[in-house]
């Protein structure tokens, strides 16, 4: 009988920023920001600003208003990635990456996607592998109001369910 084995993702550091670093994996080439030092839950990572402001989203924005879409700045901080079991989250009215829950060295660094945008340019199947996984990431017009509750939403999220 064979048995398949999982095998973890090599990576390469591709450059360090402070509090992280950027890794690409060997196989995929995918990268990923991954923790330098450790945090705890309402630790605030880094400040961020909008090094440009779109009207439509890429999948490289960040959602702000109904019609405002940034590219992140420093720009680094556009390699953290999706998890239905974010560690993260991008606060676009205080403009600070916020720690959700604890992370250690070594960790990578995820936000849920539909946190800060409504309706995504990019959808794509999640395969984030967590007992919470939504599946279909769409943006958070897309999810129930009963599945966002479990998430901690940006401000402009929020308003959005309740118009």
């Amino acid at each position: 009988m064979l048995t398949q084995q999982l095998t973890q993702p090599v990576y390469r550091v591709v450059s360090k920023h402070g509090f992280g670093e950027i890794r690409e994996d060997e196989a995929s080439l995918a990268k990923a920001f991954f923790a330098l030092q450790n945090f705890s839950s309402g630790d605030i990572l880094a400040e961020f600003s909008g090094a440009a402001i779109l009207k439509q989203p890429t999948y490289l924005t960040v959602q702000i208003s109904e019609d405002e879409h940034i590219h992140l700045k420093p720009e680094f901080l556009q390699y953290i990635n999706h998890s239905c079991e974010p560690n993260v989250l991008f606060n676009t009215s205080t403009m600070q990456l916020e720690c959700l829950q604890p992370i250690n060295i070594g960790d990578e660094l995820c936000f849920f996607y539909p946190a800060t945008e409504w309706d995504m340019a990019q959808p794509f199947e999640c395969l984030c592998g967590t007992k919470s996984c939504v599946k279909q990431i769409q943006g958070a017009a897309h999810l129930s109001k009963e599945t966002l509750a479990k998430y901690k939403l940006t401000d402009f999220i929020q308003r959005m369910l309740n118009k």
